[in-house]
């Protein structure tokens, strides 16, 4: 696919604002809970509008032998640099690797941006590896081709494993002791920039009980940029443009989600970005094809979804697209009195936070 997909944007008369809800910094999740599943979950039942208070390992209750499960197993790498300019060690640079353009280029995030001009290097790990700053794209990206010993190491991610750091958002303040812990369990394909946060809440065992209910598990991938949670700054929804990921629906999970549609039950996803990568190549009928490519896909109120039954979210950040998306698949008034319940109940935010099912 060479155009990025992009959805039609629907009339509406709701502005940013109005998915703005008040947040004790406290609810903040700074870590993990120590054991995944055991966050708690609330279930928001969309046929009699009622609240439950339940665990992440309950889940499974709310899952039928016909369901499939649809989840993103894109894999964050450890995008994070820290370096200075070749020949000028007090000139500190953070690097943020957003998405990679080709093997060893990558559009990135550069820390003070204005020290990064076009042609400038840089050193990070002490040689290990270097970059030149080669162009300057929108929003004052800069685009980075990075140059290492191709004898001594086969790609850049085994560099990042060792001195890279995990692109923590910025609200998580704590260092994070186990940077598995920012990963899913089923995470395979690295290139996100970060977590697809529904997913940390699966263990392996309780991804085995529901495959041995009958539950179908089919994964796809959203490589998640920033763009995801670049805050909405203009108060007329429709004037935000989202940044285009890069997505991919294998051929095998888009014939089993037709084959589990087809008989019954319900496309469950697990996290917005699974949401929006379905949604981004859902035909009208509902129907999955197996397709690849980049989707800037907007989802807010007024969106008719097309094949997306059932949906598994953590708690968003206040006048964010992520909440927008939820609103859009429920209704605005019930999700943030829900957000309003749940910051009542003292549940966890963002995240590391605790996670919520829409049905």
């Amino acid at each position: 696919m060479n155009e990025p997909i992009v959805n039609r944007l629907p009339e509406t008369s709701l502005c940013t604002s109005d998915f703005f809800y008040d947040l004790p910094e406290s609810l903040i999740a700074q870590h993990p809970m120590e054991m995944r599943d055991h966050s708690r979950l609330m279930v928001l039942n969309r046929a009699d509008g009622t609240i439950a208070h339940r665990h992440f390992y309950d889940i499974i209750d709310y899952l039928d032998p016909n369901d499939v499960l649809v989840i993103n197993d894109s894999k964050v790498i450890p995008a994070r640099l820290y370096g200075h300019v070749e020949g000028r060690e007090e000139a500190l640079i953070e690097l943020l690797l957003l998405r990679q353009r080709d093997l060893d280029t990558w559009e990135t995030l550069v820390k003070p941006g204005k020290r990064a001009r076009i042609g400038m290097k840089l050193i990070f790990g002490e040689g290990m590896l270097s970059a030149e700053v080669t162009d300057i794209v929108e929003e004052g990206n800069r685009i980075i081709h990075f140059s290492y010993d191709h004898e001594k190491y086969t790609n850049i991610y085994e560099i990042l494993q060792q001195i890279g750091m995990m692109p923590l958002p910025p609200y998580i303040t704590e260092r994070l002791a186990d940077k598995d812990r920012y990963q899913t369990v089923y995470a395979r394909e690295e290139g996100s920039a970060a977590a697809p946060t529904a997913g940390l809440h699966f263990t392996p065992e309780l991804l085995q009980k529901i495959r041995d209910k009958g539950v179908a598990i089919a994964p796809v991938m959203l490589h998640v940029g920033l763009g995801t949670f670049r805050p909405v700054k203009e108060e007329k929804i429709t004037d935000h443009v989202m940044h285009t990921e890069y997505f991919s629906v294998p051929a095998e999970s888009a014939r089993i989600i037709n084959e589990r549609k087809a008989a019954g039950g319900r496309l469950i996803c697990v996290g917005t970005t699974s949401c929006r990568t379905i949604e981004s190549v859902a035909e009208e009928d509902g129907h999955i094809p197996a397709l690849h490519g980049d989707t800037g896909i907007f989802i807010y109120p007024g969106y008719r979804f097309k094949a997306v039954d059932a949906l598994i979210t953590n708690f968003h950040l206040p006048e964010s697209t992520l909440l927008m998306l939820v609103s859009a698949f429920y209704n605005r008034d019930k999700v943030m009195e829900a957000y309003c319940t749940a910051v009542e109940e003292k549940y966890r935010f963002f995240s590391f936070g605790d996670a919520m099912l829409i049905k």
